[in-house]
């Protein structure tokens, strides 16, 4: 198996991860409000796109193989030469445990619902409200955590969480008016209803990666994390796939294609980076708790939320309001916030370390 990555390099993990979670956070739900306000329909495909990329995952798990197969190949022609005995290459094609990969079908089907509820207020509902509901994720996400995996809390962190939970209750207070046109009261409060849905599932599923990680009874490595995420998109693919099909989705989307305001071809474009996109939202989320922690994932999350905001307002011409540039800076407040107390806490264990 594979050595478990050193710090220094656990730290550039985790900025190339938190650019893939910025691009997935910011891109994911602009490109899937795009698909729906240029014509599309389908809730159930929209859910399927944010996870049927999951075969990119493939690539580096090849490359990782093969690279795990030429060590192992150099080691054992080592071990050849100084004991004159023949050795095969036992190099293990799949590193995680029966255990570990049945919690990954688990999380994975709960993602494939937690994608439809998702999907289903990005149709339903402005990016900025939507993205308002799903803010919330961070106090689930901080709940569950406690339970779960015992997080503990800093003042700089509950200030943290409290600021960016504020920062969603401060554009609730405008989201009553935002309601699109043609939209129904009915679909609008369901919409609504469901997202705040997908906030808490995904609370709930963020730390259940943590307690994976913590739980697994082996060495955690860059390479099982990721066949560990390939087995979560594949099924929450699969449970997406099967509402496609009792849908019939897939039997749709050529005539959707075809009545697509900005064209047929470019309707196939939207969903073919709609799906890439999505998977960066995955690739980055899931590797941030493995570089950090669940709570740091969703603190990032949230904090990218406004942002997101600000880029619907350019690209839709969605209302910048006086809440939205409040809720802005307290995010921005909030993430100042937390990162100065995780450096203050390193710097404090590390001088510990130096005295000791």
């Amino acid at each position: 198996m594979e050595p478990k990555v050193n710090s220094k390099m656990k730290k550039f993990l985790l900025v190339m991860n938190c650019i893939f979670l910025a691009i997935g956070n910011c891109g994911g739900p602009l490109i899937s409000r795009l698909y729906f306000i240029k014509g599309g329909k389908r809730i159930w495909l929209s859910s399927w796109l944010q996870t049927s990329a999951w075969p990119i995952i493939l690539i580096p798990l090849a490359i990782s193989y093969f690279n795990r197969c030429k060590s192992q190949g150099k080691i054992s022609t080592t071990v050849e030469n100084n004991n004159n005995n023949d050795n095969n290459n036992n190099t293990k094609f799949i590193l995680m445990t029966p255990r570990i990969f049945i919690a990954a079908v688990g999380m994975g089907i709960l993602s494939g619902i937690d994608n439809y509820l998702s999907a289903y207020g990005v149709a339903k509902l402005p990016v900025f409200t939507s993205a308002l509901l799903i803010a919330f994720q961070l106090a689930f996400t901080a709940g569950f955590a406690f339970l779960l995996v015992k997080q503990k809390f800093s003042a700089y962190s509950i200030n943290s969480i409290y600021l960016l939970t504020l920062g969603a209750v401060v554009l609730a207070l405008h989201a009553k008016s935002d309601r699109p046109k043609g939209e129904s009261k009915k679909e609008y409060i369901l919409g609504f209803v469901l997202t705040l849905g997908a906030a808490a599932l995904y609370g709930l599923i963020l730390p259940l990666f943590e307690l994976l990680y913590k739980k697994a009874k082996q060495t955690i490595t860059y390479t099982l994390v990721l066949e560990i995420q390939a087995v979560y998109c594949f099924f929450a693919t699969v449970v997406c796939t099967i509402g496609m099909i009792i849908n019939k989705d897939f039997q749709a989307m050529s005539r959707e294609a075809k009545a697509f305001e900005l064209g047929e071809g470019r309707y196939y474009i939207v969903i073919v980076w709609s799906a890439i996109i999505w998977q960066c939202f995955f690739l980055g989320a899931i590797r941030v708790v493995y570089s950090s922690s669940s709570l740091v994932s969703a603190i990032l999350i949230t904090v990218l939320l406004p942002v997101t905001e600000v880029l619907a307002v350019i690209f839709y011409g969605e209302k910048f309001t006086a809440e939205k540039g409040v809720s802005l800076a307290l995010s921005m407040w909030g993430f100042i916030s937390y990162f100065y107390g995780d450096i203050k806490a390193s710097k404090k264990t590390e001088n510990q370390s130096t005295d000791d």
